[in-house]
């Protein structure tokens, strides 16, 4: 493989990996609310720009902006506020990107009922040896109270809204224009977390350098690179690979929470990634 090859995926896991760490990072100084209120409207912006200036196609049929709408609330309101408030009720990054992970096995199970899709033995397998490694995972975090019940069920529930959120993509949008199809999302999602902040959270931000880099990062760096590159890979022919270059992020996020916060995974967490990383390679194989 090229470096041309390899260059592309590492910097999309690298940059998706970042984003538990920014939750980490800019959450002492903000509520999980107000402060992704202000990256959608920041990232709703900027795409909404670029798709005017690139003259996208926007959503033409009320149903398809309601299609556009519920999907993004599933992917950008219930999986990124489900992680964000997960961390900040204590549950570890690393952690919390373990049970999200999840997420291409659930859609892979689901897709057979609902699409139509094949679901192999091997990827059965796969899915149980998967859900045996975060068990293991969340259980020994919960034994150490480093994570509480109410924090775990918001990860899963980011779990399960992404897997829908990307089911009700494949679905009902296939031929969505993505630049102006993902500024809609993000202005729906900006809407959402306004109300959601306005009702339950006080408007109050410590602007401090850490939440700056934090909210610029998570705006440029993830809303609009992250996606950029993964709309690159998926153009150049690099589709069949993109679900495996998510179950690269637990691992990644681990090594830089632990870089970073001195999080620290004990044996009984190391064994349940090991497990989980022999369940993902189980339900990729052909």
């Amino acid at each position: 493989m090229s470096f041309r090859t390899v260059l592309p995926p590492a910097v999309f896991v690298f940059l998706w990996s970042t984003g538990f760490i920014v939750a980490k990072l800019g959450l002492p100084y903000a509520h999980s609310g107000v402060f992704l209120t202000l990256r959608y409207w920041l990232a709703a912006a900027l795409l909404g720009l670029l798709a005017l200036l690139s003259a996208a196609t926007w959503p033409r049929r009320a149903a398809d902006a309601g299609h556009c709408a519920v999907a993004g609330l599933l992917m950008h309101f219930v999986y990124i506020g489900g992680v964000f408030t997960s961390i900040e009720r204590g549950l570890p990054a690393g952690v919390s990107a373990l049970i999200v992970s999840l997420q291409p096995l659930l859609t892979a199970i689901a897709a057979g009922p609902l699409l139509g899709e094949k679901v192999t033995r091997w990827q059965w397998l796969g899915l149980v040896l998967g859900l045996l490694g975060t068990a293991l995972v969340v259980w020994e975090k919960a034994q150490l109270g480093a994570a509480s019940a109410v924090a775990v069920l918001l990860s899963v529930a980011a779990l399960l809204g992404m897997t829908a959120g990307t089911l009700w993509q494949k679905r009902f949008l296939g031929g969505m224009d993505l630049r102006a199809g993902t500024a809609v999302q993000y202005i729906v999602t900006a809407l959402a977390y306004t109300l959601f902040t306005l009702l339950f959270e006080p408007l109050r931000v410590t602007w401090t350098t850490d939440f700056t880099i934090a909210l610029a990062w998570s705006v440029l760096a993830m809303s609009v690179g992250a996606v950029t590159l993964l709309l690159w890979l998926i153009r150049h022919g690099a589709a069949t690979g993109v679900a495996a270059l998510f179950y690269l992020v637990p691992p990644c996020t681990a090594v830089m929470a632990w870089l970073l916060f001195d999080e620290r995974l004990g044996t009984l967490a190391l064994l349940g990634m090991a497990v989980t990383v022999v369940g993902v390679a189980l339900a990729t194989r052909r």
